[in-house]
């Protein structure tokens, strides 16, 4: 006999059901960690079907919801470019079977924190300060760390509506040198927020910019909401992490947090649809610049073939058009272009000849006398091979003869001709043009390590290096090479220095990201006449992809000296600017989303 469609009956509570549940719960208290016995339990009713907004999207307690059909038609009011969780989720495969086309079960592992036990550490953090949100600028710091991250960001709207809600704290790093935000977390209160009978509460949003310098400032911040919540009396701290993120992991094991068995639903959208969609065959094998153009294209309904994983090759295809690409390079580049591009040498007289100030340089030959002059005219020089990127071969601040011989020696391992041309001090600047157009512009900073006390140089530059390969995928980490040697010497350190609590050291001068270097977005402040001469230059090597590298006194003063175009920008550096959006949009002009 054929079967009709089934439907989902709501649950009923019956006198005999709360009785068990009550019996259930009582067992609960006493054999789970972090359920304190003994408690007082809140003299209001737990509030039902809670949803709470968190700027990014809604939690969704789904324990508190009656029924399924409630629960999945509250998911169902999602908003836009926005990420919902349904959290606590009772029975996660019977929700999904309702709406197998519209939900998914996240990847996620939930792990709790005992406050009743929990005991945090006594060392506090040097150079860093861990704070309650306070003003405007520091909304815009979180979204800059959430961006960095890949995370969604809140809305602008959001802080306004909920600086008075009491169930909700946000507490944030501060690095005490620059004024920047370098990390955030967010706490919820679950008894303020719905009188929650086991006084619990949860953490979201950890989050810690790639490019901070200081060690250790997740665990602070987790520390920090624990101490918060303990205060308050509450009776475990809660977190949702993804199965894969083995750092995170480690961290919440350290602190003690314990696996448990709960789960999450969320709804089926191009946020979430690396978790729940068929990937691209070989998807998991592109690095981070590749994949943030895969995923931007297929958001857009662009078919994608990848050719070469490792190399970061691709096919993007749409109607009648079929583009190759390599990253953020394509085919829309030139040949002769990138030819201009990739000889440092010809690209500074290109440019040259379009107007803009390049520095002086000549080419490291024979003539050992015209080599010495130079030096001891511009008393500091830069050596790099002519050809080459990622940073490799580049020693920035030679002022000694010896020191010449071997960085010369050091550039000839990546390039037979070697450039020498004069030092400038002062900032790194990148300058993304897409279509003659700017997209983002970024300062970039030689890596840098701050001291604890108890760490060696080399210690603290692997606590770094660590940080820099989770963020970008393994494409950025800082050599313990010749070049950071000398630039460890000319302090009058070595890698076996332990540096006193709060120092800050410089560990190379190139700020090159594949070398350890970090990205601070400066877009909005960028001068206009930096903008325009970027674009002159773009426009001088006919490319209509490049990142083009000044280096300034400060990036909202005109003044500036061109160091080098790349054909190959990271596009993934520059979040949250909108670089693989702008990149399609150049590929694909009819797939241009408002």
């Amino acid at each position: 006999m054929k079967k009709g469609p089934e439907k989902s009956a709501p649950r009923q509570r019956s006198k005999g059901t709360r009785a068990l549940s009550h019996r259930l719960t009582q067992l609960s208290t006493r054999a789970q960690p972090g359920r304190q016995v003994g408690r007082p339990v809140a003299s209001e009713e737990q509030k039902e079907d809670v949803v709470l907004d968190c700027g990014w999207g809604r939690l969704l307690f789904a324990h508190t919801f009656s029924n399924d059909e409630t629960l999945l038609s509250k998911l169902r009011e999602e908003a836009p470019s926005s990420r919902d969780i349904a959290f606590y989720v009772n029975d996660p495969h019977v929700l999904v079977s309702r709406a197998p086309q519209e939900v998914f079960l996240d990847p996620s592992h939930t792990f709790r924190l005992n406050l009743s036990t929990f005991r945090a550490r006594t060392r506090r953090m040097r150079a860093v300060t861990i704070r309650r949100l306070a003003t405007e600028a520091d909304v815009d710091g979180i979204n800059r760390v959430y961006g960095a991250c890949g995370m969604v960001q809140i809305r602008n709207d959001f802080f306004s509506s909920v600086r008075d809600d009491h169930s909700v704290t946000y507490f944030v790093a501060q690095d005490e040198t620059t004024g920047e935000i370098v990390g955030t977390v967010t706490g919820i209160d679950h008894q303020r927020l719905f009188n929650d009978p086991a006084r619990g509460g949860s953490l979201w949003c950890l989050a810690v910019h790639p490019h901070a310098r200081q060690p250790g400032i997740g665990e602070w911040l987790v520390t920090r909401l624990a101490e918060h919540f303990q205060v308050r009396g509450l009776s475990h701290l809660d977190l949702s992490v993804m199965h894969d993120n083995r750092l995170a992991i480690n961290l919440y094991e350290k602190l003690n947090f314990r696996r448990m068995p709960l789960f999450a639903i969320k709804r089926k959208n191009a946020i979430n649809e690396k978790f729940f969609a068929m990937p691209h065959q070989s998807y998991n094998a592109l690095n981070p610049y590749a994949r943030l153009i895969v995923d931007e294209a297929t958001r857009r309904g662009i078919h994608v073939d990848i050719t070469d994983a490792e190399g970061g090759f691709f096919r993007l295809s749409h109607g009648g058009r079929s583009i190759h690409c390599r990253e953020s390079l394509s085919e829309l580049t030139s040949g002769v272009a990138m030819a201009i591009a990739d000889d440092k040498a010809i690209a500074r007289r290109v440019v040259a000849a379009a107007g803009l100030a390049v520095p002086d340089q000549i080419e490291a030959g024979s003539d050992r006398e015209q080599l010495e002059a130079f030096l001891k005219r511009h008393r500091k020089v830069v050596v790099k091979p002519a050809r080459g990127e990622q940073g490799r071969g580049i020693s920035i601040g030679i002022s000694t003869e010896r020191a010449l011989d071997e960085a010369i020696e050091e550039a000839r391992r990546f390039c037979e001709r070697v450039l020498v041309e004069a030092c400038f001090d002062g900032q790194d600047l990148r300058l993304v043009i897409i279509d003659f157009k700017l997209v983002a512009a970024a300062v970039r900073r030689p890596p840098r390590v701050v001291g604890d006390g108890h760490s060696n140089v080399a210690a603290l530059i692997e606590l770094q290096s660590r940080r820099r390969q989770a963020a970008t995928g393994g494409e950025s980490s800082i050599p313990l090479d010749a070049e950071t040697d000398r630039c460890l010497s000319e302090q009058a350190l070595d890698l076996r220095t332990v540096l006193p609590p709060g120092r800050e050291i410089t560990v190379r001068r190139a700020a090159n990201l594949h070398t350890g270097g970090s990205i601070h977005d400066v877009t909005d402040t960028v001068h206009p006449d930096l903008v325009a001469a970027a674009c002159r230059a773009a426009r001088a090597i006919d490319i209509p992809v490049v990142g083009i590298d000044f280096m300034v006194k400060d990036p909202t003063e005109a003044g500036y000296v061109f160091i080098e175009a790349n054909e190959r920008p990271g596009l993934a550096n520059h979040e949250p600017q909108p670089t693989s959006a702008r990149f399609v949009d150049l590929l694909f002009p009819g797939t241009r989303t408002a």
